[in-house]
């Protein structure tokens, strides 16, 4: 038979863990993406024979 303190012990810290993560103030901020992950821009190439 499995333990119930075993089992009570898991969840907890698994619940624990949780309500941890959503009080996290950046969870719902939305930053810009790193300067490194931004494609640079440039101006198309035009089409060969144009």
């Amino acid at each position: 038979m499995i333990d119930n303190l075993s089992l009570g012990l898991t969840h907890g810290l698994m619940l624990l863990a949780a309500w941890l993560l959503l009080k996290r103030p950046d969870l719902d901020a939305e930053s810009p993406p790193p300067r490194h992950w931004r494609a640079k821009a440039r101006p198309l190439d035009p089409p060969p024979g144009a």
